[in-house]
């Protein structure tokens, strides 16, 4: 049997051996709750709160600043200690709410509807961006922007992302695993935005138990099928995916809907189900703790604004001598230089990797092997990409198509001589993004 792929593409060891048997299991946090305003792409989002306020969970603190952005819910009961600057997990200066558990967990009220046919496309999105949805397996784009396309008739596939293609993460594996109706559920809302599509969930070949369990869900359901794919990173990514699916190709200035796509994560589709059905907002994360560095690796439905500190020592604390805690993946995550700050609603994993993984190796001179290009999903010469970063050749960058990569970490993975490839490429990146929009 052919799977389904992209060109291109890397094996890495994947880890997820240490969490994919761990069900999920929820923690209620000891400490107070931090929201930064700030948990998805555009404008940040208002606070409505004050210091003193006494506020429920599921309440919302803070509204959206503009069509592109999110409101931000409590995820506690309890009261707003601060409304103030903290440090988010990429290490940066945010404006956040802070909430002090009373250990109650006082509840609005869910407005829950009786059936998905009772609403209109119009109540769909309305619910979806009340309930603070955005893409909570990437950068956060909020999901009722991208569940509104020009020419919604002209969407042909929706398509849910079950790759996983990252090292390590196991929370969307677990969340198929367990709970199926929520992802089916998901999908069907988006199904009923779009006449002409039909939906696809998207799952490689390395989770023959998901993939079994999913096709026998979905069996008497005539517009979604599972896809299998090829186990091999970055499936999961956006273009990629639309590739190995559909066969048609996109480059940076595209958005999926231009070639009659719309992706979302499993999380992201379960946080739909919920919002449309449930009229339950973001409030939590499934987020996996692992690694060789940590005691006892878990996969944890955690409340947003918990510490990252916390999950550690419920999953055990540290274990050997760690040298890397990572938010994220070890391919597309970022590692953290201090993890008492809180998980967003684009949080997944905390991975922590001790000595023995971190390599220490030093850099050298490109031997012009040609490994990055083979590896490359994007098909670009990352090497030359690189050359042209580290010396500031902007519009050679641009000329050789510097603006299409993905950002993976594809090429610095297999490269031999250790170069940063995906480092230059991405600080040249957005150093031409920051120059197109400077006043001409």
């Amino acid at each position: 049997m052919a799977f389904l792929t992209f060109k291109g593409g890397i094996h890495p060891y994947d880890g997820k051996e240490l969490s994919k048997d761990k069900p999920i299991t929820d923690y209620l946090p000891k400490q107070e709750l931090v929201y930064p305003l700030s948990q998805h792409i555009g404008a940040p989002a208002k606070s409505i709160v004050e210091k003193g306020d006494h506020v429920l969970a599921g309440q919302k603190i803070a509204e959206t600043g503009g069509f592109v952005s999110s409101p931000i819910h409590a995820s506690v009961s309890g009261t707003v200690t601060a409304v103030g600057r903290v440090r988010n997990n990429m290490g940066n200066m945010v404006d956040a709410i802070t909430v002090e558990n009373d250990g109650k967990y006082e509840s609005i009220e869910m407005q829950k509807v009786d059936s998905l046919d009772s609403l209109s496309k119009e109540e769909i999105i309305k619910r979806i961006q009340d309930g603070g949805v955005v893409g909570m397996g990437g950068a956060g784009f909020p999901t009722h922007v991208k569940l509104s396309p020009k020419e919604p008739d002209k969407i042909e596939y929706v398509l849910v992302n079950g790759a996983e293609c990252e090292p390590y993460l196991t929370s969307d594996y677990r969340r198929m695993m367990e709970q199926p109706d929520l992802v089916v559920g998901g999908l069907k809302c988006m199904l009923k935005l779009f006449d002409n599509a039909k939906g696809c969930i998207c799952i490689e070949d390395n989770k023959p138990d998901c993939i079994a369990k999913m096709t026998e869900f979905v069996k008497d359901e005539p517009r979604i099928e599972v896809k299998t794919l090829k186990t091999k990173y970055p499936q999961g990514a956006e273009r990629c995916l639309i590739n190995a699916v559909t066969d048609r190709e996109l480059n940076s200035s595209m958005l999926p809907a231009d070639v009659g796509c719309v992706v979302d994560n499993v999380d992201t589709v379960c946080a739909i189900c919920r919002a449309v059905l449930e009229g339950r907002p973001v409030i939590e994360k499934i987020v996996t703790v692992t690694g060789d560095g940590i005691a006892n690796p878990q996969n944890f439905r955690v409340k947003t604004g918990t510490s990252f500190a916390e999950l550690i020592e419920a999953a055990g604390g540290f274990k050997g001598s760690v040298e890397k805690v990572v938010s994220g993946g070890p391919m597309m995550g970022f590692a953290m230089f201090d993890y008492h700050v809180p998980i967003v609603k684009t949080s997944s994993a905390i991975l922590c990797l001790t000595k023995d993984v971190v390599a220490a190796n030093e850099e050298s001179a490109c031997i012009n092997c040609g490994r990055c290009v083979s590896g490359c999903p994007a098909r670009l010469v990352p090497s030359r990409l690189a050359t042209y970063a580290e010396e500031g050749q902007e519009e050679l960058f641009v000329k050789f198509n510097g603006m299409e990569c993905v950002e993976c970490g594809c090429c610095s993975f297999v490269c031999p001589a250790k170069r940063p490839l995906t480092q230059s490429v991405r600080s040249m990146r957005k150093m031409v993004l920051a120059n197109r929009k400077k006043p001409k």
